[in-house]
């Protein structure tokens, strides 16, 4: 029974449900801004009308390759208007985009052909190699390549596969889509990192990204036609979904291929650029540019950071330059970010550093999220004091559907009706989420816990560090300690003795590094930190 005493007659029906997908927007967006400016390459310009036509193409031929609903197709592009137009092309045929991360090795890029088992992959011309040789690693049938030249960064057509050029002309302009009966249906299938074994796969589904995408709207205060630079990569959490995203808003997508300091201030005073995301390395890229890479501009740019808790020091050095950050966090899990630093009018009298270091909080949850709670191991919310840690619990209508083809792994991280993050941390009595690390991350030295986030704060306020992480050490006494990898600034120096009085000074001891190792920290292509690798090294030192 209902709410009402009598509901005959108010059955679900076409006129009054439509299943969610961010296809919608494109859709809307070609019929209300057709000649509105949509995507910016290098000397490439497409409006909305351009940019519907050519996704029509794109879903039109694949499904003329025999690419039907339900199947998985591949991609291995950088942030290139290709890889944009398959965000749309490939589920406006019915089938599921897997974005492969460009810069993971043939072994791993082989099991997922073999395990998402992609019928087609769209190929950018330079990461030809790794997908042949990921191909003559894999067991189960190879995908179809369909070669993607830039032309504009060096990289013609070899000859070798027929081009997606050649694909699109082989479309139809007028096609219709295959738009979703149910919103469950799965719209792409996106790999974790794999650090600490193969890589899982995480199905989402159409309703998700819809919400995700109407709830970054609201989260970011967006207005109408922004222009979004792309330097989150497309094959992470596709984009943070931002790409679905900017045709709600008649917005502008200026691609960035290749992430440096001179690109970004390039696109922010050549084109406009008024939001980008991006790990705290990108905003350390921008704020130890050197001169001759900058270039100035009369706007406040809005910035999502994320992938890793930004230092204070950070946050505090980056504003002047005039980018307004705000942290949020997710994981693959949740389709990007599902939490947000959410600044209150409270704060604004607060001193600079104050605010710098509430800025570098985790948030509260993005409206578009049901609930992200910090609990203990009972499954019960740890007390808001500021203090107490526990894990962050996730549930709500952008968590992932599952692990494909795992459903013991499922079963585990749904375990108690919640999605289990494995990310430390507690929440101050505002309700603040604040992190303090990954599980795994936790150094226990003497039978204390060390957060390694909190020593690499203090890190990064000395005045040398460009870039640090710290990772356990096995040591006989303590059982772990410390260890801490550092990235110095350009021209910058420091002994290990500095770097570790440094910390001790705002420390406690058994809180404070006993190694320091300096050189460049190894990245993955987001700019996260790969602390498996540096863990991996610091047992050998």
């Amino acid at each position: 029974m209902g709410w009402l005493a009598d509901e005959t007659g108010l059955e679900r029906c076409s006129a009054n449900h439509v299943a969610l997908s961010p296809l919608s927007h494109l859709a809307r967006a070609a019929d209300v801004f057709p000649n509105h400016l949509a995507l910016i390459y290098g000397q490439t310009r497409r409006t909305y009308a351009q940019y519907h036509t050519r996704v029509s193409r794109l879903a039109s031929a694949l499904a003329a390759h025999g690419v039907r609903p339900g199947d998985v197709v591949a991609t291995i592009l950088p942030n290139i208007p290709a890889q944009a137009e398959a965000h749309f092309g490939i589920p406006a045929c019915g089938a599921i985009i897997n974005t492969i991360n460009t810069r993971l090795e043939p072994d791993t890029v082989g099991y997922i052909f073999d395990h998402g088992g992609a019928v087609v992959v769209l190929c950018d011309t330079a990461f030809l190699p790794l997908a042949e040789a990921a191909i003559e690693l894999q067991a189960g049938p190879p995908p179809h390549i369909i070669e993607v030249p830039d032309p504009e960064a060096g990289h013609p057509a070899t000859g070798r596969y027929s081009t997606y050029e050649d694909l699109l002309d082989q479309g139809d302009p007028a096609d219709a889509w295959h738009m979703p009966t149910d919103e469950w249906e799965s719209i792409a299938l996106n790999y974790t990192s794999g650090t600490t074994g193969r890589p899982k796969g995480v199905v989402c589904h159409h309703r998700g990204a819809y919400l995700l995408t109407m709830g970054t709207v609201v989260s970011w205060g967006l207005t109408m036609h922004p222009v979004y630079l792309t330097i989150v990569p497309l094959f992470h959490c596709n984009g943070w979904g931002h790409t679905w995203m900017m045709p709600v808003l008649g917005g502008t997508i200026a691609c960035c291929r290749d992430v440096t300091a001179r690109a970004i201030y390039d696109a922010i005073a050549d084109h406009g650029v008024s939001h980008f995301g991006g790990a705290p390395i990108v905003l350390n890229t921008l704020i130890h540019a050197k001169p001759d890479q900058r270039r100035a501009f009369d706007h406040i740019v809005q910035v999502f950071t994320a992938g890793a808790p930004p230092a204070a020091a950070t946050l505090a050095a980056i504003e002047p330059l005039g980018f307004e950050v705000k942290q949020v966090y997710g994981l693959t899990e949740t389709y990007g970010h599902i939490t947000e630093c959410l600044w209150q009018d409270r704060w604004n009298a607060l001193p600079q550093s104050e605010r710098a270091a509430i800025k570098a909080r985790t948030g509260v949850m993005q409206p578009m999220a049901g609930e992200a709670v910090v609990m203990d191991e009972a499954m019960q919310p740890v007390p808001r004091d500021g203090e107490t840690v526990g894990e962050i619990m996730i549930r709500g209508n952008t968590v992932m559907k599952g692990y494909y083809k795992n459903p013991e792994a499922t079963a585990e991280a749904f375990k108690g009706g919640w999605f289990h993050s494995g990310d430390i941390a507690f929440q101050h009595p505002d309700g603040y989420i604040k992190i303090t690390d990954r599980a795994k991350d936790i150094i226990i030295s003497g039978g204390e816990n060390v957060s390694s986030v909190e020593v690499e704060n203090v890190l990064m306020h000395h005045p040398a560090v460009s870039l640090c992480a710290v990772v356990a050490k096995p040591d006989e006494k303590w059982g772990e300690v410390p260890c801490a990898f550092v990235e110095l600034k350009a021209d910058a120096r420091a002994t290990e003795g500095q770097i570790i009085a440094f910390v001790r000074d705002h420390l406690a001891g058994f809180k404070t590094p006993k190694i320091v190792v300096f050189g460049e920290l190894p990245k993955t292509a987001t700019g996260k930190i790969q602390k498996f690798v540096l863990r991996v090294t610091a047992k050998t030192l």
